[in-house]
Formats: structure tokens, C-alpha cells, sequence
């Protein structure tokens, strides 16, 4: 119950003798009024008298218009007072002058809040308040004056935390909100087509909730905020610390890219932002809020163009009508009071006319020196457009609700001045009339109904000085109206393109590969136009490459050329390697009822001379530009016919390993795997069924890959996963045939076989091991060329290591491709081992079932162990390429 009595009495003490600068005209009802005579306050670290300092010549100007207003207000019968207090540009400050303006009309001695909380706060003799300046301190009042239901019309504080009428009840005022505000800003930079912005506010309540409502905006829009910096409560000392902040925000503005920087905070802060930018030549497009758009004081920093363009949101300009006059007649003895007095202790009046001259342009007023001498002219200069009439509103807003409580005409009152601050708040809230061309009324945040005009600062040395432009204006209803032409927008050179290089901000840059810029106004191509680039197979030019870079002209399709020497040596190989086979072919069919024949397979050398003639032709396959039906089956073919060539090879490995291996002892699953066509039918079936499947299922197909100057025609394996099964299946193979062949090594093979067949084997698994990762890996048109070098080597592998050694005895060691020779050739194997062997031949014109042969057999085997007078081993093989057992 005791706060506000401390806190009057703590404000006093802190004042000390000096008090508050005060202008007051007695009346039946009186008007507050709280308005920044000087701009701020002297504030140290210590307890103590605070002083007042930075006069303003324009707020002593606009507390004059209260003083006017109130003047021609014409209430028959009753005479309207007024109470003025200078705040300083502090909130403690006005927060005093509030609790002078509340003290009870009866008892100016007693406190505010009575001692118990159930009573009525008593009545105070201040109805209304006009103020204050800026939303920091209009909150504090707003609170204080909400206790006793007086209503507060500020001209000039916008924060949208005001409108929360939940909190501030009385409060209303004759300026837009800043929610209307940001909302223009946001117009403001669509309308000029920048991207990318940078904000600053400042920790108050302006600064801070105005640039959360911009960054909140700016989210449903496609304009990117590279950056958000919220200066410090105590910027404005410009201290050590106020310089390291400012050293830091100027490097990061320095370096972005942004198209314009909005300054939401006091017109205090932006000076000291803005003469550091001029130290740096910044030379950027700032935005600026109605604190500082038409600020006298921003206008008198010298070189101010070096800082760059401005442009600002102010509130309507309108003149307040007859004041001009007023401000000439001021210094006249009726006119004079408090204020005016003061003014002249700082400025006096010019005693002769070549004095006054001197200074005659209202935004000198920051440099002029105390006691400078200046004439009435000067101050007819700098009369504002915007606050003044804004104050004017609001007395004519107050006069309005006073005719409607006290129910007057041009003659009588009905009722007296006897009335309470509630019953004024209603009235005035309920306002709705219009005062020259403005409509004024309040809507239920206490917001009116008025929006901002557009002003752009010209700066050209034509104008010595800041000429405020308007450009357009900003209504509530979000329009923008009467925009300038100026635009910002970044247009490019033909060969350019705008791209992304920063955070936001898009520069021009030569053409990247795959974009156009033919130079009739498009400044980028999109993604759908890129597309169609591809299409149409144009090349896009950069000016690396190409001096023309807005001309488009065909792409070249790429791919293995029949008259590539790669091509041309593929070719002959594989023509080289059909001959071979088919030479190697008539060969066999000349020997086939010789031992060597049947050694190699007999009739499945065919079906391997055969599967090794397809690998050759597949070869062709890979080379010319691809069609899906030819040349896309190629790899799956190849599988097919190589997994062929190695199940014959299979098949006559098993024969090799059971016949010399054969004896009344073996398993039967061994004599079971001695069936070739079915061993060659079940394997080769497997990676049919595989290549079918994978044909049908996601088959291989052509695919245009474009270039930088080429669209590049290739085979795309879409399905990774078949290819490397069938290349596994074939593998598998591969090492089950080098694991056989190695075991057969250690038998009494006359020709080799298994021997040449592990070399072969091992060329095949090694080719394709290096293979894979080349194919995987590698781009380009010789990527087909890299497979058929790969099945080439692999079909010359098995022509040469297992079918070339035998067309070579056939033809130059005839001797060796007879019975006789393997007979001998078995029984010097087993000799050597110490093994005493018999042979027993049985020719096919004597014994010619299989059945008559092995009876024979069990004959000799019998005898042959009767005989043995010792413990030699005993062995029987069958060679089927001499028709012979051997005991």
C-alpha cells in the first residue's frame, strides 16, 4: 500500500534541488502532459542527482503543440488547464512526473494508494495524459495511470505490447502500431524484390518486440533474414562496451551479403550505428522506423550519404493548422510560459538580421552551441508533419470526448466539469469524427485507424543536404499505394546467372554447367527450364569455355564408335577368337574317335566350342550406340554362354577325377557325378534361370546421361544386385573347377587337363576380380568397351589354355593321340610310385557292354590276387579315352 509513496519520495530525493522542467496553466479541467524535453539523462555507476541533457529544439516545439491545441479547444463555460512536465527521455523520470500528475485535487499532500487496499483510490486532479514519447516509458505510465482509470494518448510510442488491453487498459494512442509498421516494412522490401535482410533492434520494449514481430513476418514469406542483432540496454552510453558490440555488429553487416538493413531501435543508437558505417563507407540501403525516419539529428551527421540510401516509415504528414503562426507570435508576452522561458536561456533571440541567416536549417539543430543565438524563423523550420500532429490528435480526441461527457454545443455545457477520469476514458474511447481529411476513431486495442507514409532520403549533392521524399504510403488494410519505380533487384548479363553465394543474398556469376542465360530479362533458369534444356540436348555455355555464353547449340550423343581404335581392336580380337573356335571345331570333328577327343569331353567339346563362339560374337554387343532389344542383353547373354563353357569343363573334370580314382571301394556318389550332360544341363540351367528372370524383372536398358557438351548413350544396370549374382554364380564355378583341377594334378593325366584347367580357371577369377571395381567406378563411353575387353580375355583364357594344347597334339605329336601311349604313360606313373601294374585291354569288339566288361574284370582282379605271392596294393582304373582297365 506504501510502494508508490517510496517510490515519489526516492524519485524526489534523486532529483535533488533542481526538480522537473514544468509548464502548468490552471483550469477547471486539467490535461497531463509528458514529452523528452531533453533527449536523455547523465547516469553514472553511483548514487546521485541525475541531470538532464541533449535539449531538443523539435520535442520543445511539439510540447508547444499541446499548448496550442488545448488554446483553441472552445468548450462554452469552461477553461482547460494543462500540467507539462519535461521526462528527459527517462522512465524514472516520467514515472515521477506521473505521480505528480495523479495527486488528488483535494489533498496534493497525500499518496496515491490509500493505506487500506479495499478503498476507492481517491480521484486525481489530472483527467487525461498526453504522452509519453517512446514505448519504453509509455508502458510504465501506462501502468501507473491504469490505478486510477485516467486515460493515457501517446503520439508517438508503437510497441503492439500497448495494444494488449488486458495489461494496459487506459492506453491509447494517435500513431499506428508496430504490428502495422513491420507489416509495411515487410511490403516495403517485396515491393522491391530484396531476398535477404539484416535486422537490428535493441533490449527495450521497441526495439525488442518490433523485431519480433519483423522476424515473425518475415516467416511467411520467401525473403531470407540473414541475421538478427539485438543491441544492449546500455548501448547508448557508448562506452568501452557499447564500442566492442558496435565493432562486432559492423564486421558482420561488413561482411553479408543483405540487401537492406532495418534499424528497429531509438533514434540514440542509430546514431552511433550510423557514424561508425560512414567511418566504413558502408554505403548499404537502410530501413528505418518511425523513431528515426524523419530525425533531424541523423540528418546533421556529416558525409551522412557515405552511410548509403535510407528509406523510413513516418506517420501521415499533416500540418497542424495556424501553429506556424503561433510558434512566430511565441516569444510575445502572451504567449510565453515555462518552456518558452527555458528555450531562451538556451537559445536567444538573434538581435540583428545577418545573426539569424547563419542558421536557418532545422537539422543544424544538434550542432548548434548553447546560448547560440536564433531567430523565430528557424523554429517556423522545424515544425515536424508527423508527432506535432499527432499531439494535436490528440487534444482534438479529448475535446471530442469532453463534448460528448459534459454534452456541450457552441453555446452551453449540460453538465459540470464534475466528473471522474473513468467516465472521460469511456467517452474518449467511443470517439469517431474526423479532423480536417483525417478519420479518426479507435479500434478495441485503443489502435487508430491511420497508417504510415513512405519516405525515401535524397542525398544527391544537388541538395546540400537530406531532402525527406515520399514515395508511397502504408494502410492498415495492407496495402501498399503509390510506390516508387525504384527497384533493387539484381538483373544479370547475358551468360549470368544469379546464385546463391552467402547466407542469403544471390549474385551474379557466370552461366554454371547445365544453366542459360540468353539475355532477353531472365536472370536465372529454373529447374523446369533445365529440364527442358536437356531435352531439346542443347549445351549451355559458360564463359570459361566459350566466348558466346548466351548461344545454344546441339549436343553430340557419345558413345563407343564402330571406328574407335579401342572398337577396331576389340573387333578384330573377337573375329579372331570366332575363327579360332571354329578352326578348333573341325579339328575335333576330324579326331573325334581319338583319345584325345574323349579326353577333352568328347561330344561336349562342341557345346564348349560353342558357348566360347557366343562369348566372341557378344563382344559386339558393347560397341555403337545402344538399343535395349541388341545391345542391353549383352551381359546377361554372356553369363549364360560362359557359365555354359565352364560346366562342360565341370563335367570333364568329374569324368577325369572318377576314372582314375576308380575302385571296388568308391562311393556310390562319386560314380553318380559321372554324368555330363546332366552335370552341363542342371549348372547351365541355374544361371539361365537367373539371366531370365533378371530380363523380365528389371531388365537392362539405355540411358542418355547429358554432359557439359555431350549427352553420353550407355546401358544403365538398374539392378546392381543380378549383375554381381550372375558374375558370383560364374565365380563359384570358377573356384569349384580350380579346386578339382587341383586335385587332379596328382593323377596319371597324359594331356594335362586339370593342369591347363587350373590355369585358365585362375585367369577367369582374376580378370574379374580387377574388372568389377573398374566397372563400378568408372564413367565415360569406354565403360562397354572395359566389359568386352573382360569376356574377350576371359573366352581366350579357356581357348587357349585348355583346348589349344590338344588341337597342337592332334596336329605336331600325332604319337601322343594313341592307346598305346596313355597305357604306358599310366603304367610308368604307378612304377614310379612303386605299384606293380598290369594292364588288360578290352576292345569294344570284343566286349562291347558295360556289363561283359566289368565281369572280365572281376576275372582278372581275382586272378591278380591269387597270384600276388605279397602285400603289393592293388588298382584298378578304367580309362575310357583306350577303352583299357588297368590291375
Amino acid at each position: 500500500g506504501y510502494f508508490l509513496c517510496i517510490t515519489f519520495i526516492v524519485f524526489h530525493s534523486c532529483l535533488g534541488e533542481n526538480g522537473l522542467l514544468r509548464v502548468y496553466y490552471p483550469g477547471n479541467i486539467i490535461i497531463g502532459g509528458l514529452f523528452p524535453i531533453h533527449l536523455k539523462t547523465k547516469r553514472t555507476d553511483t548514487s546521485g542527482p541525475l541531470f538532464c541533457q541533449d535539449y531538443d529544439i523539435q520535442m520543445f516545439l511539439r510540447s508547444q503543440v499541446m499548448i496550442y491545441a488545448i488554446r483553441e479547444l472552445n468548450l462554452p463555460n469552461i477553461t482547460i488547464g494543462y500540467d507539462i512536465y519535461d521526462t528527459c527521455g527517462d522512465v524514472g523520470l516520467a514515472l515521477r512526473a506521473t505521480l505528480q500528475l495523479l495527486k488528488n485535487q483535494s489533498d496534493p499532500q497525500s499518496c496515491l494508494v490509500p493505506a487500506d487496499a479495499q478503498s476507492k483510490l481517491p480521484e486525481p486532479k489530472t483527467k487525461v495524459v498526453i504522452g509519453e514519447r517512446t514505448s519504453e516509458a509509455s508502458i510504465a505510465v501506462a501502468r501507473l495511470v491504469a490505478l486510477s482509470s485516467v486515460a493515457q494518448i501517446s503520439y508517438g510510442s508503437t510497441s503492439e505490447v500497448l495494444s494488449r488491453k488486458y495489461k494496459f487498459p487506459t492506453f491509447l494512442r494517435t500513431v499506428p502500431s508496430d504490428e502495422y509498421q513491420t507489416r509495411g516494412m515487410v511490403e516495403l522490401v517485396k515491393t522491391f524484390y530484396w531476398q535477404t535482410v539484416i535486422i537490428v533492434g535493441s533490449d527495450d520494449e521497441y526495439g525488442k518486440y518490433g523485431s519480433d514481430s519483423l522476424v515473425k513476418t518475415f516467416s511467411k514469406t520467401n525473403i531470407c533474414i540473414e541475421f538478427v542483432h539485438i543491441l544492449s540496454a546500455d548501448f547508448n552510453i557508448n562506452g568501452a562496451k557499447t564500442q566492442t558490440e558496435l565493432t562486432e555488429l559492423l564486421e558482420k553487416i561488413k561482411n553479408s551479403s543483405a540487401e537492406a538493413i532495418i534499424l528497429f531501435t531509438k533514434e540514440i543508437n542509430v546514431e552511433i550505428i550510423l557514424k561508425e558505417a560512414i567511418k566504413h563507407k558502408f554505403n548499404r540501403t537502410w530501413i528505418a522506423s518511425d523513431t528515426w525516419s524523419s530525425s533531424p539529428k541523423i540528418f546533421a551527421i556529416p558525409d551522412i550519404q557515405l552511410a548509403g540510401q535510407v528509406f523510413g516509415f513516418i506517420f501521415k504528414q499533416i500540418e497542424v493548422p495556424g501553429f506556424k503562426d503561433y510558434v512566430m507570435s511565441i516569444f510575445n508576452g502572451t504567449q510565453k510560459n515555462a518552456f518558452v522561458e527555458y528555450y531562451l536561456t538556451q537559445h536567444p533571440l538573434c538581435s540583428n538580421q545577418s545573426e539569424e541567416v547563419k542558421v536557418n536549417n532545422c537539422s543544424l539543430n544538434y550542432q548548434l552551441e548553447s546560448n547560440q543565438c536564433l531567430g523565430t524563423s528557424f523554429l517556423a523550420n522545424c515544425i515536424d508533419k508527423e508527432e506535432s500532429y499527432n499531439i494535436y490528435l490528440a487534444v482534438q480526441v479529448i475535446g471530442e470526448g469532453l463534448r460528448h461527457l459534459l454534452k456541450c454545443d457552441d453555446h452551453h455545457c449540460e453538465r459540470s466539469s464534475k466528473f471522474t477520469a473513468s467516465e472521460l476514458l469511456s467517452e474518449i474511447q467511443k470517439v469517431n469524427f474526423t479532423v480536417g481529411t483525417t478519420r479518426i476513431f479507435f479500434n478495441s486495442d485503443g489502435d487508430p485507424s491511420l497508417g504510415y507514409d513512405i519516405v525515401y532520403w535524397n542525398m544527391s549533392e544537388f541538395n546540400k543536404g537530406v531532402q525527406i521524399q515520399t514515395i508511397g504510403e502504408y494502410l492498415p488494410n495492407g496495402k501498399i499505394t503509390k510506390g516508387s519505380a525504384y527497384n533493387c533487384a539484381k538483373t544479370c548479363d547475358p551468360g549470368q546467372e544469379l546464385t546463391e553465394r552467402k547466407i542469403c543474398c544471390k549474385v551474379c556469376v557466370s552461366c554454371a554447367d547445365g544453366m542459360f542465360s540468353p539475355g532477353n530479362g531472365k536472370s536465372f533458369i529454373t529447374n523446369i527450364d533445365k529440364v527442358q534444356l536437356y531435352r531439346q540436348k542443347l549445351i549451355v555455355c559458360t564463359s570459361a569455355a566459350h566466348s558466346d555464353s548466351n548461344v545454344c547449340f546441339n549436343k553430340t550423343d557419345e558413345f563407343l564408335l564402330w571406328t574407335d581404335p579401342f572398337s577396331v581392336i576389340l573387333s578384330s580380337l573377337a573375329v579372331v577368337g570366332i575363327i579360332t573356335t571354329v578352326v578348333f571345331a573341325v579339328l575335333f570333328a576330324v579326331y573325334l574317335k581319338t583319345p584325345i577327343v574323349k579326353a577333352v569331353g568328347g561330344y561336349l567339346c562342341f557345346l564348349e566350342l560353342f558357348s566360347l563362339v557366343a562369348g566372341f560374337c557378344l563382344t559386339f554387343t558393347f560397341i555403337g550406340k545402344p538399343t535395349e532389344k541388341i545391345h542391353c542383353v549383352g551381359v546377361p547373354l554372356f553369363g549364360v554362354s560362359f557359365t555354359v563353357c565352364i560346366s562342360c569343363i565341370l563335367a570333364n573334370l568329374l569324368q577325369i577325377l572318377v576314372a582314375f580314382n576308380f575302385n571296388l571301394n568308391i562311393g556310390s556318389w562319386v560314380k553318380k557325378l559321372n554324368k555330363p550332360l546332366l552335370v552341363v544341363t542342371i549348372v547351365s540351367g541355374i544361371q539361365l534361370a537367373l539371366s531370365v528372370s533378371w530380363l523380365i524383372v528389371n531388365p537392362p536398358i539405355p540411358k542418355e546421361m547429358p554432359g557439359k557438351e555431350t549427352i553420353l548413350q550407355q546401358c544403365e544396370t538398374q539392378s546392381l544386385e543380378y549383375f554381381i549374382a550372375m558374375l558370383a554364380y560364374n565365380a563359384f564355378l570358377g573356384f569349384i573347377c580350380l579346386v578339382f583341377a587341383f586335385k587332379g594334378k596328382q593323377l596319371p593325366d597324359l594331356y594335362k587337363n586339370a593342369s591347363l584347367i587350373t590355369i585358365s580357371m585362375l585367369l577367369f577369377v582374376v580378370i574379374w576380380i580387377i574388372f568389377l571395381p573398374i566397372y563400378l567406378t568408372l564413367t565415360g563411353k569406354y565403360k562397354p568397351a572395359v566389359q568386352s575387353a573382360a569376356i574377350l580375355t576371359s573366352c581366350f583364357s579357356v581357348l587357349g589354355c585348355h583346348l589349344a594344347p590338344k588341337c597342337y597334339i592332334m596336329l605336331f605329336r600325332k604319337e601322343l593321340n594313341h592307346e598305346s601311349a596313355i597305357t604306358e604313360y599310366i603304367r610308368k606313373h604307378y612304377e614310379r610310385k612303386g605299384i606293380s601294374v598290369s594292364s588288360v585291354a578290352i576292345r569294344r569288339t570284343n566286349l562291347n557292354t558295360k556289363r561283359q566288361k566289368k565281369s572280365y574284370l572281376a576275372l582278372s582282379w581275382q586272378r591278380a590276387t591269387f597270384m600276388s605271392s605279397t602285400s603289393l596294393s592293388k588298382v584298378i582304373i578304367w580309362t575310357p579315352w583306350a577303352d583299357a582297365y588297368f590291375i
